[in-house]
């Protein structure tokens, strides 16, 4: 079993910064798959970004050149740098893990974005 802690989430007005963090504990390496989606009010959850265990990245189109995913050195753990913070940027951050052949997600950490 896998569990995930999201933090670092707030209110923050538009061109602003956040990070955000997620720790992993059980049984999980280091180098496993793991991103960061995020949800919307009315929407489906969307990949933001995701690191694979070569650390390819792979982000959405939306954020490319403004947010950041990077591995920690402190465990399985990964961080979101979001810079120039947007209002349709506004939602729920989740963090995934892959370990094997299993997802597992955190509990979401609420981003808003004020205008």
């Amino acid at each position: 079993q896998v569990q995930l802690v999201e933090s670092g989430g707030g209110l923050v007005q538009a061109g602003g910064s956040l990070r955000l963090s997620c720790g992993a504990s059980g049984n999980i390496f280091s180098a496993n798959t793991m991103g960061w989606y995020r949800q919307a009010p009315g929407k489906q959850r969307e990949v933001v970004a995701v690191i694979d265990p070569d650390d390819k990245i792979t982000y959405a189109q939306s954020v490319r050149g403004r947010f950041t995913i990077s591995r920690g050195y402190a465990g399985p753990t990964v961080h979101l740098d979001m810079n120039d913070l947007r209002p349709d940027d506004t939602g729920i951050y989740f963090c995934n893990c892959i370990a094997g052949t299993k997802g597992y997600w955190g509990q979401g950490t609420q981003v808003t974005v004020s205008y």
